[in-house]
């Protein structure tokens, strides 16, 4: 989404500072007046940008802007001839003071942030969460769905350090470092190569000593969660209304509460469960390597009886993992400043003691043990896509009996849009598992292809082989999808291209521009079908995913291999798809990496990767902590702190102003305000997605009845809209709205003129879903809502120096 003006160059003059006393700061020289100051006719619009970022230039439309408070993250910025304007109330022509509020740095400000793209699966379960279907009358289901959620994201971070431990002890310390065909040639493995005979060669150190690779990374994703932590969720949030501001019809909108916006507590005890699962996970790797020695012929005793109290005591606290996730979810009516001191702190640390003994154990000098074959990861690999698929099935009852409790109109996939998208991330989660897995078997094994035993390595579990085999099938599927959505759009077109010249009447008629225009509206359109792919996908991933693991599970061995001696046709089907999957896992997780490596050098790149985390991190991290951080939680309060400061010290009126994103941002933070701030604010939406995505896609939170809501307690609301805009659309909300308090205003005309007119000497741009604030209707909509407002406040007293009474 491209911001809403051109960049204009820098400023180059030096800013000017507004009239200030001694002693008083900038931001305080900008929300105050002067005794005598006369504050009726004074207007403030608050600009918020959209996805992709924005400068302060562009938006205010001047080079010389100055931050008036804030900082380089995300801050309020005016133009430089605009500081002083709070001081000179009778100075503005009729115009609004303008302020831009730019948070792109949120999402986009740091190179480092690139790395995030490797926590999607995360980021995707974490939106499954927020997509329940709307019901306040079932709340235990409600809960049920919410902790569903929060197991299937805690499978997700044990299949990754499972395939972390795939990677680090079966490949390279248990198969690898045991043959000599692998390690001769690889003289970072010569010290636990197992014919050096070392103190490093026995199986059990080695597996030791590789188990500090998926320490270290459950060590990095337990700091980055708790570095952004302190950033977003450790913030408190500003005052927000109390129960007689929000308005009653349809229950109480969650967006409301004064503790949506403050994660902290549910983020700090997720992160020590999660944490210690993943610790959890690396130690009965090490412990169940080691015990199936001990329990073969020949195996101690004394090591066995350990291995099974090792193995118990792992047992033991997996459960209590599993309570502490379990437990009751967000606490959003108050903020809730309590933390699980005892659950954030004994979890971790034990389940790290817990691994130091499995260490340890697995360590212990075993005279005679010998790495051969593969430590067995299909029974864990296929236990956990086991568990995933039963966790997304009951997920999907529980969605479907809150829809049909309580069915919103347009609600995507009749309920079932969240159990929809949690398959999706599990498909990641895989896709990136087995990737990894086969391209370090690939370099692993040299020339020889992993897992058909022409290498000097068994390669990586058979699971892992036919999940990435089923790829192929499915990306065929999409493909075949996208064809269906070519053909319908390219029809859409030409219907179009009949009515199109209807709106411009007494214009020459061009085929070319028709063409255009329609095929702009057509392709914009498209945006409305993504329900029934995201359906058809999710679908055949959970068919083609049970297959993979019956097929691996029945056969013992991959496709390729398991196909042998059958007919012609569906040998070489088999050995087609087993190459081709591992190609595309291997290329995927390659161009993932690649595009992280861009966005850390390239800014333009760095930019792009924003924009998909503008909209995935919208919502607060409620089902897994290793998500990346929650820009709203810093954005929301912010923008709600500076309506209510100024609103209160000025008396005037305000105009928050949301772009796209920044539309839905600016709603989330009216939502937020006290009554008596609400009534001194108009909201101004234009190429917004607050019901075409968020309305449809998290219907508990942005349904029908909830902007309802919103819209009977702003009182003043107008949304801009345009037939080509591919995101933006109307609100629809539901009932008979007057026509004077009627919230749509569109579709506008896109392009403005069909041809060249005296006002569009040059062919006029299609506009689509940027620059809404050059179209003449948008000037128009803010001075009607800024007269509607003035309705609302009352008259200042006389003798109270201008303030309002309000």
């Amino acid at each position: 989404m491209a911001p809403e003006e051109r960049a204009p160059r820098q400023a180059t003059e030096a800013p000017r500072q507004a009239a200030k006393t001694p002693g008083q700061t900038q931001e305080e020289a900008l929300t105050a007046k002067p005794p005598s100051a006369n504050t009726t006719g004074l207007a403030l619009e608050l600009l918020v940008h959209g996805v992709g970022g924005a400068t302060p230039q562009a938006m205010l439309g001047d080079p010389r802007t100055e931050r008036v408070t804030g900082d380089g993250i995300a801050g309020i910025h005016r133009r430089v001839a605009d500081l002083d304007a709070e001081t000179r109330p009778g100075d503005h022509r009729g115009e609004p003071v303008r302020e831009a509020y730019v948070w792109s740095n949120l999402t986009s400000g740091d190179g480092s942030r690139a790395l995030w793209l490797m926590l999607l699966p995360f980021m995707v379960i974490n939106l499954a969460h927020w997509m329940r279907p709307t019901c306040e009358d079932r709340p235990r289901t409600v809960r049920a769905y919410g902790l569903l959620v929060r197991l299937v994201a805690l499978t997700l971070t044990v299949l990754l350090t499972a395939a972390a431990c795939e990677v680090a002890l079966d490949l390279t310390a248990w198969q690898c470092a045991g043959t000599h065909a692998c390690s001769s040639d690889k003289a970072w493995l010569g010290f636990m190569s197992a014919d050096r005979h070392g103190w490093w060669s026995p199986p059990g150190r080695r597996l030791a000593l590789a188990a500090a690779v998926p320490t270290a990374l459950t060590g990095l994703l337990w700091l980055l969660s708790r570095r952004t932590w302190s950033a977003y969720e450790a913030q408190v949030p500003g005052r927000a209304g109390s129960d007689e501001d929000t308005p009653k019809a349809g229950g109480r909108p969650a967006l409301c509460l004064p503790g949506f916006w403050y994660g902290r507590r549910i983020v700090a005890r997720l992160r020590a469960a999660h944490t210690a699962a993943a610790l959890l996970t690396i130690a009965a790797f090490l412990a169940q390597a080691a015990s199936r020695h001990d329990r073969a012929p020949g195996g101690s005793a004394v090591l066995d009886a350990l291995g099974w109290a090792l193995i118990a005591v792992l047992a033991a606290a997996t459960v209590f993992v599993v309570h502490a996730v379990c437990r009751r979810g967000r606490s959003e009516g108050a903020p809730d400043d309590t933390l699980d001191r005892f659950t954030v702190t004994a979890l971790p640390f034990t389940a790290l003691g817990l691994l130091l003994l499995a260490a340890v154990y697995a360590a212990w000098d075993r005279p005679g043990w010998q790495s051969h074959g593969m430590l067995p990861g299909d029974r864990v690999f296929g236990l956990i896509a086991l568990g995933q698929g039963g966790l997304v099935l009951l997920l999907a009852l529980a969605a479907r009996r809150l829809h049909r409790a309580a069915p919103a109109e347009r609600t995507p996939l009749g309920g079932l849009a969240g159990p929809a998208v949690a398959t999706l991330a599990c498909a990641l989660g895989g896709v990136m598992t087995a990737g990894v897995a086969q391209r370090v078997a690939d370099w692993l094994d040299g020339p020889a292809t992993p897992g058909m035993g022409d290498g000097p390595i068994g390669g990586p579990p058979a699971l892992l082989t036919w999940q990435a085999s089923v790829i192929p099938p499915l990306l065929a599927v999409l493909l075949l999808l996208l064809l269906v959505l070519v053909l319908r759009t390219l029809r859409l077109r030409e219907r179009l291209c009949r009515t199109v010249p209807d709106g411009y009447p007494g214009e020459g008629h061009d085929r070319a521009r028709t063409r255009a225009i329609a095929g702009t509206v057509a392709r914009a359109g498209l945006t409305d079908a993504t329900p029934w792919v995201l359906g058809t996908v999710a679908v055949l991933t959970l068919l083609l995913g049970g297959g993979a693991v019956a097929g691996a599970w029945s056969t013992h061995d991959v496709p390729g291999r398991a196909a042998a001696g059958t007919a012609r046709i569906v040998e070489d089907i088999a050995q087609i798809a087993q190459a081709l999957g591992s190609w595309c896992v291997g290329l995927g997780f390659v161009l993932l990496i690649a595009w992280g490596r861009r966005a850390y050098r390239d800014p333009a790149a760095r930019r792009t990767v924003g924009i998909l985390w503008d909209v995935g991190t919208f919502w607060p991290r409620a089902a897994h902590p290793f998500a990346p951080p929650c820009y709203a939680e810093r954005a929301v309060p912010d923008l709600t702190w500076r309506m209510r400061t100024w609103t209160e010290r000025t008396g005037g009126r305000l105009v928050i102003s949301g772009h796209s994103q920044g539309s839905v941002l600016a709603a989330a933070a009216v939502w937020q305000l006290p009554a008596a701030t609400r009534g001194r604010v108009a909201l101004l939406t234009y190429g917004s997605p607050l019901e075409r995505l968020y309305g449809r896609w998290f219907p508990a939170y942005f349904g029908p009845v909830k902007l309802a809501a919103l819209h009977d307690d702003i009182h003043c609301w107008c949304n801009l809209w345009r037939r080509t805009d591919p995101i933006g659309g109307p609100v629809r909300l539901p009932g008979e709205v007057p026509a004077a308090t009627a919230v749509d205003r569109g579709p506008l005309k896109d392009p403005l003129a069909y041809g060249r007119t005296a006002e569009h000497p040059l062919p006029a741009a299609i506009l689509g879903h940027s620059h809404y604030q050059s179209d003449p209707e948008f000037a128009r909509t803010r001075a009607a809502l800024l007269a509607r407002l003035a309705a609302w406040i009352p008259a200042p007293r006389q003798g109270s120096a201008g303030r309002s009474s309000a």
